[in-house]
């Protein structure tokens, strides 16, 4: 058989979140920044983020990231994030799953019982601490770009909801943060659906009101992401949040449009962005440990470990600790006479 592309990738899941990890078969992309390559893969090559993520390849929760090499000598690897509506600068769940592919199919050489490595995320430079014995890495911690915080309790107007008080937030991607215990809504997985509808709802509102731009990147803009906060559930943790990462554009003429795919993990630029936000309020102190539950009642470890600055903002490092687990190899194929080239969604699941 003769195929117009092949993509080989090992799918893996962080703390409950899948993230299908390309190995090879990316095109090649020009010298500079991963920030640079996220943007001319975003501009040239989008046709492989949307066969990755729609169906009838993935599905509305499933993200991608695609290992490519790196222009920055500092680096071991670079790699591009991709989701249904974006290509975030950082995420979280996606770094562990990529340092899992990395080290666990030998890309990288695994070094026991540490591997110390730096990645480039189109965010910037990651430091990676993972613990690894047996062949497999039983811990990635990383140190992720600062976070900081943009305004504190914006009161939003969110159309069916209300004023809602609104903390914006930046972790690696721009979050619109409300508390969900004062909103009633219940954090648990099996209430995904009304989780996501609200999230969606206030994200938008958030979106409209109180736009955000990058102070250092302009192309940067949000909030793209929004997370609910409640109080933990399992024992020794901190906090409890449910992300909803969007799957289309909602409309306030199409109420039933407010949809979009639970996180399902506590996610690492989530966590980072809530923890930033927690110290502006001063809830958390550089070093106390910040133990994050998600919606699956997975946890992350997290710490701030220095404060920074980003532009005239005032920001925290903040270092954040998870596993993956290898659920699959596989290698994706394009027919040219495939009617669906860039994948399809159809609305009993997706937008």
């Amino acid at each position: 058989m003769v195929f117009s592309q092949r993509l080989r990738a090992v799918d893996v899941h962080a703390e409950g979140e899948p993230g299908r990890v390309i190995t090879e078969g990316m095109p090649e992309l020009p010298n500079g920044t991963m920030l640079e390559k996220m943007l001319w893969l975003e501009a040239n090559a989008d046709h492989i983020r949307l066969q990755m993520l729609r169906e009838p390849r993935g599905y509305p929760g499933l993200c991608c990231n695609a290992i490519v090499p790196s222009s920055n000598p500092a680096a071991d690897a670079g790699f591009i994030i991709m989701e249904q509506t974006e290509y975030p600068a950082m995420s979280g769940s996606n770094t562990i799953c990529v340092v899992t592919a990395l080290l666990e199919t030998g890309i990288l050489a695994m070094v026991e019982p540490v591997t110390e490595l730096t990645l480039e995320a189109p965010a910037g430079l990651i430091q990676v601490r993972a613990d690894c014995a047996d062949g497999k890495v039983t811990r990635v911690t990383f140190r992720n770009v600062p976070a900081f915080v943009i305004d504190l309790e914006v009161p939003i107007d969110v159309p069916g909801l209300g004023l809602v008080s609104v903390d914006i937030a930046w972790g690696g991607m721009f979050y619109a943060i409300a508390d969900g215990d004062a909103l009633g809504v219940d954090l648990s997985a099996d209430n995904g659906a009304e989780i996501a509808r609200i999230s969606e709802m206030i994200r938008l509102a958030t979106w409209e009101q109180s736009p955000v731009v990058h102070p250092l990147h302009p192309e940067l803009t949000g909030p793209t992401i929004s997370q609910l906060t409640g109080a933990a559930t399992v024992a020794g943790a901190t906090r409890r949040n449910a992300v909803t990462v969007a799957t289309g554009q909602p409309a306030w003429d199409r109420p039933s449009s407010f949809t979009g795919a639970l996180d399902r993990c506590p996610c690492g630029t989530g966590t980072s962005a809530q923890m930033a936000v927690l110290h502006a309020k001063g809830q958390l102190a550089l070093n106390e440990p910040f133990v994050h539950e998600g919606p699956l009642g997975t946890t992350f470890d997290g710490r701030l470990i220095e404060e920074t600055t980003v532009g005239t903002y005032t920001a925290v490092v903040p270092e954040i600790g998870g596993q993956g687990w290898i659920t699959g190899f596989a290698e994706y194929v394009l027919d040219d006479t495939d009617p669906f080239p860039e994948g399809f969604r159809v609305g009993d699941i997706w937008n």
